[in-house]
């Protein structure tokens, strides 16, 4: 007899395969094609089911001044990228407090994945311990790799990994397919192991959303909806900051899917936009830290972005934007633990060159 999630995980990934070829297609990346009648049917039951808790959040098509930045002073938006790039954000933000140059004076803060834990611990008061920790690891990489294993991948996990990887847009039909890969994918680190994970590098899991400035993105592996989490939905759903980062880093195949309300979550980074940059414009000054730029190097997804048109998009609200992206020497892979001790260096090395400059556009 097949077992219950034996039949979820085959039910789940014949719905990705069926929706796999329409993300491969021809068409444009945000197709205006009518839905089949299940999928308009699915999408009316989701709708009216879970609009009322306020995760939602569409990227918008055109530049849109957002309801959450306007009218605000200074905005800081945190892209991802594996524990590479939290290790560099460590080493990046230790520099620019050693410089004087404080990033909690942001108004708000958008995480991505990485960028998540950064901008939480950052705001909780708690980067200190993050960065201890990560430079912890740095001298015992095998540690971390017991806390986060990423071992030869299943046959489920490959699924979700090349159908992540395959992509060609970032149209709801792609995102889907990867959701739905991912929910049927039987991950290293699941449930109790992603809890353990995001308590240690957040140093909250059951405290609430303690700061109101903080941000983080997901989303929906069912719909493919982008998901915003902010204290106010957070408290109404009641998700623990932990939760929200750990949601926001849930690489398809690697990681999660993580619960956020009753939606199981992927990582923010599996978006048609490449660092949410959207939901700050309308601020005065925003300053937008990526790994990348987006279609050059070390990438985890294959959905196309270019952070510079999306900055472009932002200007175009009367937002002035500073673009900073940190770069991964070539080769490198994002989720090996041995790239910790190098990544907290070059964003130490980076953050001597760049707080001269923050300070200049914050003055």
């Amino acid at each position: 007899m097949l077992s219950r999630r034996h039949l979820i995980q085959c039910a789940t990934g014949m719905a990705a395969s069926t929706v796999l070829p329409m993300a491969m297609s021809a068409q444009a990346a945000e197709s205006d094609a009518p839905a089949s009648g299940a999928a308009q049917m699915a999408a009316s039951i989701s709708d009216k089911l879970f609009d009322s808790d306020g995760l939602a959040r569409p990227v918008p098509d055109t530049p849109t001044i957002s309801d959450l930045a306007k009218g605000l002073d200074r905005t800081l938006v945190l892209g991802g990228g594996g524990e590479y790039y939290v290790a560099w954000y460590c080493g990046f933000f230790h520099g620019l407090l050693e410089h004087g140059v404080d990033p909690t004076i942001a108004d708000l803060i958008v995480g991505t994945s990485a960028g998540s834990y950064l901008g939480s611990s950052l705001l909780s008061g708690r980067f200190r311990q993050l960065r201890t920790e990560f430079e912890f690891f740095s001298h015992f990489p095998g540690l971390f790799a017991k806390l986060a294993p990423v071992t030869a991948p299943n046959a489920s996990q490959k699924r979700a990994q090349e159908i992540n990887s395959s992509v060609k847009d970032g149209s709801p039909d792609s995102i889907r397919a990867i959701g739905h890969a991912a929910l049927a994918a039987d991950n290293h680190l699941n449930g109790n192991g992603v809890d353990r994970l995001a308590w240690l590098l957040t140093g909250d899991s059951r405290s609430g959303w303690p700061v109101k400035k903080m941000f983080t993105t997901a989303n929906d592996c069912y719909t493919g909806e982008r998901l915003v989490v902010h204290q106010d939905v957070a408290r109404k759903n009641n998700i623990p900051l932990a939760h929200g980062a750990a949601a926001s880093s849930s690489l398809p195949g690697i990681i999660g899917p993580t619960l956020l309300g009753q939606r199981f979550c992927m990582d923010g980074g599996i978006s048609k936009t490449w660092a949410h940059t959207d939901l700050v414009a309308g601020s005065k000054r925003a300053i937008v830290i990526t790994l990348t730029n987006g279609y050059e190097g070390s990438l985890l997804s294959g959905i196309p972005h270019n952070i510079h048109n999306e900055i472009t998009a932002l200007e175009a609200t009367g937002t002035k934007a500073m673009l900073i992206i940190a770069g991964t020497p070539p080769g490198v892979s994002l989720l090996d633990p041995k790239q910790i001790e190098p990544a907290l260096r070059a964003g130490y090395d980076r953050a001597k060159v760049e707080a001269p400059k923050i300070q200049a556009f914050w003055a």
